[in-house]
């Protein structure tokens, strides 16, 4: 099976001399093409810095992270930004999109911004609205965010995060801003994207939600305290 993630003695210290805050303590985690896993957490666990870096919006203080077999670890800030655009989708808890701005050109978004392989502004509408589609939003295109519900907002923030066909959707709390039920709507989308072949990688406070994917990573002080495999029946 194929690594989409792969890290090996993954550190990062925050602060000079002797003041140093070690935010990740030596983080060895792999996740193979296909897989759904959650990161889960306390406050200060270091889960929001391990997906900072595992999404290409930060480099490690030292260890190797290997995205689709690629060492990322050393890139550049703009080298970096390359690779996010290319090879990962982002769905974030508030939906970041962009306000007076249609669903349809919010899911443009990284077709605009890649730089590898530029598409027309047609073949650019023609993508997106098929990743409008493949959400079931296709009818909302022309919507503004405003003029949309909280999972209809959600549902586009996924399609933007389909669009450039990344190898790893990483999604962040993407269930935290909705009511029970639209949050189980958002979580029967992923699963479908998922049985899709998508590799998903989910940071969740929410144990309920965590319980639904294949494999749960826990982290504590910095360090993987658990790693273990869901069963039927949300045991692991």
């Amino acid at each position: 099976m194929k690594s989409i993630i792969q890290t090996n003695g993954l550190r990062k210290v925050y602060g000079m001399g002797d003041i140093q805050v070690a935010a990740l303590a030596g983080v060895d985690i792999r996740i193979d093409e296909g897989e759904f896993v959650a990161v889960m957490g306390p406050s200060g666990s270091g889960k929001s810095t391990l997906m900072n870096i595992l999404g290409c919006l930060d480099r490690p203080t030292d260890g190797q992270y290997f995205l689709a077999d690629e060492d990322v670890s050393g890139l550049d800030k703009v080298q970096l930004a390359s690779i996010r655009n290319r090879r990962i989708g982002f769905i974030f808890q508030s939906f970041n999109l962009l306000p007076r701005t249609s669903a349809l050109r919010n899911v443009m978004l990284p077709l605009v911004y890649k730089r590898e392989n530029q598409l027309s502004p047609a073949q650019r509408e023609e993508k997106a609205m098929a990743a409008l589609e493949s959400v079931g939003l296709a009818d909302r295109a022309h919507h503004e965010p405003n003029e949309l519900s909280g999972g209809q907002r959600q549902r586009v923030a996924i399609a933007r995060a389909l669009v450039n066909d990344p190898v790893l959707i990483m999604a962040d709390e993407p269930t935290g801003n909705l009511d029970s039920k639209t949050g189980h709507e958002i979580m029967v989308l992923l699963h479908g994207l998922h049985e899709r072949g998508r590799t998903i990688l989910m940071v969740t406070h929410e144990a309920e939600i965590a319980e639904q994917t294949e494999r749960s990573i826990v982290l504590v002080d910095g360090l993987v305290t658990s790693d273990g495999r869901s069963t039927p029946g949300g045991a692991a």
